[in-house]
Protein backbone atom coordinates (compact mmCIF):
# COMPACT_ATOMS: atom_id res chain seq x y z
CA UNK A 1 0.00 0.00 0.00
CA UNK A 2 1.56 3.36 -1.05
CA UNK A 3 2.01 5.80 2.22
CA UNK A 4 0.16 8.84 1.98
CA UNK A 5 1.94 12.39 1.58
CA UNK A 6 2.36 14.25 4.83
CA UNK A 7 0.61 17.20 4.93
CA UNK A 8 2.82 18.03 7.76
CA UNK A 9 4.98 21.36 7.49
CA UNK A 10 8.44 20.17 7.05
CA UNK A 11 9.24 23.05 9.54
CA UNK A 12 7.32 21.27 11.87
CA UNK A 13 8.62 17.67 11.90
CA UNK A 14 10.21 16.75 15.15
CA UNK A 15 10.69 13.28 15.12
CA UNK A 16 12.49 10.99 12.17
CA UNK A 17 9.80 8.10 12.22
CA UNK A 18 12.28 6.31 10.50
CA UNK A 19 14.38 6.20 13.39
CA UNK A 20 11.80 5.38 15.62
CA UNK A 21 10.59 2.40 13.36
CA UNK A 22 14.72 1.44 13.79
CA UNK A 23 14.88 1.72 17.43
CA UNK A 24 12.05 0.13 17.51
CA UNK A 25 13.28 -3.26 15.37
CA UNK A 26 16.05 -2.53 17.60
CA UNK A 27 14.65 -2.85 20.79
CA UNK A 28 12.35 -6.15 19.32
CA UNK A 29 15.27 -8.03 18.23
CA UNK A 30 17.62 -7.62 21.01
CA UNK A 31 15.47 -8.58 23.87
CA UNK A 32 11.90 -6.78 24.25
CA UNK A 33 10.67 -8.85 27.08
CA UNK A 34 13.13 -7.49 29.26
CA UNK A 35 12.56 -3.82 28.87
CA UNK A 36 8.86 -4.14 28.09
CA UNK A 37 8.04 -4.09 32.41
CA UNK A 38 7.01 -0.09 31.89
CA UNK A 39 4.76 -0.52 28.66
CA UNK A 40 2.82 -3.25 30.63
CA UNK A 41 2.91 -1.61 33.44
CA UNK A 42 1.24 1.61 31.88
CA UNK A 43 -0.95 -0.94 29.80
CA UNK A 44 -2.14 -2.44 32.90
CA UNK A 45 -3.32 1.07 34.72
CA UNK A 46 -5.04 2.56 31.69
CA UNK A 47 -7.03 -0.84 31.34
CA UNK A 48 -8.42 -0.54 35.17
CA UNK A 49 -10.70 2.55 33.23
CA UNK A 50 -12.85 -0.23 31.73
CA UNK A 51 -13.57 -1.88 34.90
CA UNK A 52 -16.23 1.06 35.36
CA UNK A 53 -17.28 1.10 32.06
CA UNK A 54 -20.43 -1.15 31.09
CA UNK A 55 -19.85 -1.06 27.71
CA UNK A 56 -20.00 -3.98 24.73
CA UNK A 57 -16.77 -3.32 22.62
CA UNK A 58 -16.93 -6.26 20.17
CA UNK A 59 -13.60 -4.90 17.79
CA UNK A 60 -10.87 -3.21 19.38
CA UNK A 61 -7.15 -1.78 18.24
CA UNK A 62 -4.31 -2.04 19.97
CA UNK A 63 -2.38 1.01 18.48
CA UNK A 64 1.21 1.24 18.01
CA UNK A 65 1.31 -1.84 21.11
CA UNK A 66 5.19 -3.03 21.31
CA UNK A 67 4.58 -6.47 22.92
CA UNK A 68 0.82 -6.07 23.34
CA UNK A 69 -0.11 -5.24 26.36
CA UNK A 70 -2.75 -3.24 25.87
CA UNK A 71 -4.53 -6.21 23.71
CA UNK A 72 -3.69 -8.68 26.70
CA UNK A 73 -5.47 -6.71 29.03
CA UNK A 74 -8.62 -6.13 27.00
CA UNK A 75 -8.54 -9.88 26.47
CA UNK A 76 -7.75 -10.69 30.12
CA UNK A 77 -10.75 -8.46 31.37
CA UNK A 78 -12.64 -10.18 28.73
CA UNK A 79 -13.55 -6.45 27.69
CA UNK A 80 -13.51 -7.19 23.38
CA UNK A 81 -14.79 -10.00 21.47
CA UNK A 82 -11.37 -9.70 18.90
CA UNK A 83 -8.57 -7.03 19.30
CA UNK A 84 -6.38 -6.19 16.47
CA UNK A 85 -3.18 -5.41 17.03
CA UNK A 86 -0.76 -2.83 15.48
CA UNK A 87 2.62 -1.55 15.03
CA UNK A 88 5.26 0.07 12.89
CA UNK A 89 7.67 -2.23 13.40
CA UNK A 90 6.93 -6.05 11.86
CA UNK A 91 9.44 -7.59 14.24
CA UNK A 92 7.16 -6.25 17.63
CA UNK A 93 4.10 -8.00 15.99
CA UNK A 94 6.30 -11.52 15.03
CA UNK A 95 4.58 -13.74 17.51
CA UNK A 96 0.94 -11.79 17.67
CA UNK A 97 -1.42 -14.10 18.52
CA UNK A 98 -3.97 -11.90 17.42
CA UNK A 99 -4.61 -10.47 14.24
CA UNK A 100 -1.78 -7.87 13.49
CA UNK A 101 -1.24 -5.13 11.02
CA UNK A 102 2.17 -3.02 10.01
CA UNK A 103 1.59 0.61 9.95
CA UNK A 104 2.43 4.00 10.83
CA UNK A 105 0.37 5.98 13.33
CA UNK A 106 0.63 9.00 11.78
CA UNK A 107 -1.25 7.55 8.82
CA UNK A 108 -4.39 5.03 10.11
CA UNK A 109 -5.40 2.62 7.34
CA UNK A 110 -8.98 1.75 8.16
CA UNK A 111 -11.89 2.68 7.77
CA UNK A 112 -14.37 5.13 8.54
CA UNK A 113 -16.25 3.67 12.28
CA UNK A 114 -14.12 0.24 12.38
CA UNK A 115 -13.29 -0.19 15.62
CA UNK A 116 -15.46 -0.07 19.51
CA UNK A 117 -12.34 0.64 21.20
CA UNK A 118 -8.93 1.92 20.52
CA UNK A 119 -6.25 1.61 22.89
CA UNK A 120 -2.61 3.23 22.49
CA UNK A 121 0.18 2.76 25.58
CA UNK A 122 3.36 5.10 25.25
CA UNK A 123 3.59 5.34 21.00
CA UNK A 124 1.98 8.83 20.28
CA UNK A 125 4.23 10.86 22.02
CA UNK A 126 6.90 9.99 18.24
CA UNK A 127 3.93 11.07 16.12
CA UNK A 128 5.12 14.20 14.19
CA UNK A 129 1.39 15.59 14.26
CA UNK A 130 -0.43 14.59 17.95
CA UNK A 131 -3.75 16.60 16.65
CA UNK A 132 -3.72 14.90 13.45
CA UNK A 133 -3.51 11.53 15.04
CA UNK A 134 -5.74 11.92 17.36
CA UNK A 135 -8.88 13.10 14.59
CA UNK A 136 -7.79 9.83 12.70
CA UNK A 137 -8.29 7.91 15.55
CA UNK A 138 -11.61 9.67 16.50
CA UNK A 139 -12.51 8.98 12.78
CA UNK A 140 -12.03 5.00 13.10
CA UNK A 141 -14.61 4.61 16.21
CA UNK A 142 -17.77 4.10 15.63
CA UNK A 143 -20.62 6.04 17.32
CA UNK A 144 -19.88 5.40 21.01
CA UNK A 145 -16.64 4.50 20.58
CA UNK A 146 -13.58 4.48 23.07
CA UNK A 147 -10.30 6.09 23.28
CA UNK A 148 -8.26 4.99 25.40
CA UNK A 149 -4.60 6.66 25.33
CA UNK A 150 -1.47 6.77 27.81
CA UNK A 151 1.91 9.05 26.33
CA UNK A 152 4.40 10.37 28.29
CA UNK A 153 4.49 13.78 30.02
CA UNK A 154 6.75 16.48 30.16
CA UNK A 155 8.27 15.89 33.63
CA UNK A 156 9.29 12.55 32.47
CA UNK A 157 12.98 12.03 32.81
CA UNK A 158 13.68 15.58 34.43
CA UNK A 159 17.01 14.20 36.29
CA UNK A 160 18.63 12.90 33.21
CA UNK A 161 17.47 15.47 31.16
CA UNK A 162 19.26 18.01 33.72
CA UNK A 163 22.12 16.38 34.18
CA UNK A 164 22.76 15.85 30.69
CA UNK A 165 21.84 19.78 29.79
CA UNK A 166 24.57 20.75 32.23
CA UNK A 167 27.25 18.33 31.31
CA UNK A 168 27.13 19.46 27.53
CA UNK A 169 26.69 22.81 28.61
CA UNK A 170 30.26 22.83 30.37
CA UNK A 171 32.03 20.92 28.47
CA UNK A 172 30.63 21.71 24.67
CA UNK A 173 29.81 25.11 25.58
CA UNK A 174 26.58 24.73 23.79
CA UNK A 175 23.50 21.70 24.22
CA UNK A 176 21.95 19.44 21.72
CA UNK A 177 18.40 18.54 22.38
CA UNK A 178 18.83 14.43 23.67
CA UNK A 179 15.61 14.13 25.38
CA UNK A 180 12.02 14.37 23.32
CA UNK A 181 9.85 16.68 24.48
CA UNK A 182 6.96 15.41 25.72
CA UNK A 183 3.08 16.68 26.33
CA UNK A 184 1.96 18.70 29.32
CA UNK A 185 -1.07 17.46 30.70
CA UNK A 186 -3.27 20.56 30.56
CA UNK A 187 -2.87 20.38 26.88
CA UNK A 188 -4.56 16.92 26.17
CA UNK A 189 -7.68 17.64 27.45
CA UNK A 190 -7.34 20.66 24.32
CA UNK A 191 -6.42 18.33 21.90
CA UNK A 192 -8.87 15.85 22.76
CA UNK A 193 -11.86 17.72 22.14
CA UNK A 194 -9.75 19.35 18.96
CA UNK A 195 -10.07 16.09 17.52
CA UNK A 196 -13.34 15.79 17.96
CA UNK A 197 -13.78 13.45 20.99
CA UNK A 198 -16.63 14.10 23.53
CA UNK A 199 -16.59 13.86 27.44
CA UNK A 200 -12.80 14.04 27.69
CA UNK A 201 -10.88 13.41 30.86
CA UNK A 202 -7.22 13.69 31.48
CA UNK A 203 -4.93 12.66 33.93
CA UNK A 204 -1.53 12.38 35.19
CA UNK A 205 0.54 10.08 37.60
CA UNK A 206 4.42 9.77 38.58
CA UNK A 207 6.23 6.22 37.97
CA UNK A 208 9.65 6.28 39.60
CA UNK A 209 11.94 3.03 38.47
CA UNK A 210 15.52 3.05 40.55
CA UNK A 211 18.66 1.88 38.49
CA UNK A 212 21.76 1.20 39.90
CA UNK A 213 23.44 3.75 37.74
CA UNK A 214 22.73 6.14 35.11
CA UNK A 215 24.74 4.26 32.52
CA UNK A 216 22.05 1.50 33.20
CA UNK A 217 19.62 3.81 32.71
CA UNK A 218 20.53 5.01 29.01
CA UNK A 219 21.37 1.46 28.25
CA UNK A 220 17.45 0.26 29.62
CA UNK A 221 15.81 3.47 27.50
CA UNK A 222 17.49 1.92 24.41
CA UNK A 223 16.36 -1.04 25.13
CA UNK A 224 12.82 0.22 25.31
CA UNK A 225 12.92 1.82 21.88
CA UNK A 226 12.72 4.79 23.37
CA UNK A 227 16.54 6.56 22.93
CA UNK A 228 16.70 9.73 20.89
CA UNK A 229 14.79 10.21 17.46
CA UNK A 230 14.67 14.36 17.34
CA UNK A 231 15.03 15.87 13.98
CA UNK A 232 17.92 18.21 15.55
CA UNK A 233 19.45 15.56 17.66
CA UNK A 234 23.60 15.42 17.58
CA UNK A 235 24.27 12.57 14.60
CA UNK A 236 26.99 11.81 16.08
CA UNK A 237 27.79 9.51 19.13
CA UNK A 238 27.69 12.07 22.39
CA UNK A 239 30.95 11.91 23.81
CA UNK A 240 32.57 9.97 26.77
CA UNK A 241 33.48 13.01 28.53
CA UNK A 242 30.15 14.44 28.47
CA UNK A 243 28.05 11.24 29.68
CA UNK A 244 30.69 10.61 32.59
CA UNK A 245 30.14 14.08 33.90
CA UNK A 246 26.19 13.60 33.39
CA UNK A 247 26.46 10.58 35.64
CA UNK A 248 28.98 11.98 38.12
CA UNK A 249 26.01 14.74 38.47
CA UNK A 250 23.25 12.21 38.14
CA UNK A 251 24.90 10.36 41.09
CA UNK A 252 25.52 13.26 43.48
CA UNK A 253 22.06 15.02 43.28
CA UNK A 254 19.89 11.87 42.95
CA UNK A 255 21.96 8.97 44.34
CA UNK A 256 20.34 6.78 47.06
CA UNK A 257 21.97 5.68 50.75
CA UNK A 258 22.67 2.43 48.22
CA UNK A 259 24.26 4.10 45.28
CA UNK A 260 20.84 3.81 43.28
CA UNK A 261 19.57 6.32 40.96
CA UNK A 262 15.86 6.87 40.26
CA UNK A 263 14.47 7.68 37.07
CA UNK A 264 11.05 9.19 36.96
CA UNK A 265 8.36 9.01 34.29
CA UNK A 266 4.98 10.97 34.14
CA UNK A 267 1.95 9.14 32.80
CA UNK A 268 -0.57 11.29 30.98
CA UNK A 269 -3.80 9.48 30.23
CA UNK A 270 -6.10 10.59 28.09
CA UNK A 271 -10.07 9.07 27.42
CA UNK A 272 -12.10 10.04 25.00
CA UNK A 273 -15.61 8.63 23.23
CA UNK A 274 -16.92 9.20 19.56
CA UNK A 275 -20.15 11.30 19.44
CA UNK A 276 -23.41 9.75 19.94
CA UNK A 277 -26.82 11.25 20.91
CA UNK A 278 -26.96 8.75 23.96
CA UNK A 279 -24.13 10.79 25.77
CA UNK A 280 -24.67 13.43 28.43
CA UNK A 281 -24.73 16.51 27.12
CA UNK A 282 -23.94 20.64 28.56
CA UNK A 283 -27.07 21.73 28.87
CA UNK A 284 -27.69 24.90 26.34
CA UNK A 285 -27.12 28.32 27.64
CA UNK A 286 -30.59 29.82 29.06
CA UNK A 287 -31.89 26.48 29.65
CA UNK A 288 -31.85 26.25 33.40
CA UNK A 289 -35.15 25.46 35.00
CA UNK A 290 -34.00 27.13 38.17
CA UNK A 291 -32.69 30.62 39.26
CA UNK A 292 -29.56 30.90 41.82
CA UNK A 293 -31.75 32.36 43.55
CA UNK A 294 -33.86 29.78 44.08
CA UNK A 295 -31.19 28.46 46.41
CA UNK A 296 -29.65 30.91 48.03
CA UNK A 297 -31.10 31.67 52.05
CA UNK A 298 -33.31 34.81 52.01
Amino acid sequence: MRKPTSLIDPGHILFDRRVVADHRRRAARIDWPRYRFLFDEVATRLTERLLDINHDFKLALDLGGRGGGFAEQVISLKKAQQVIRTDMCTDMLRNSKEAAVVLDEEFLPFKPETFDLVGSVLALHWTNDLPGALAQIKNTLKPNGLFLGALFGIDSLQELKSCLFEAESDIKGGVSPRVSPFTEVRDAGALLQRAGLALPVTDTEMITLKYEHPFALMHELRGMGEANALMARQKNFTGRKVLMRAAELYIERYGDAEGRIPATFQIVYMTGWSPHDSQQKPLRRGSAQHNMSDFLEK
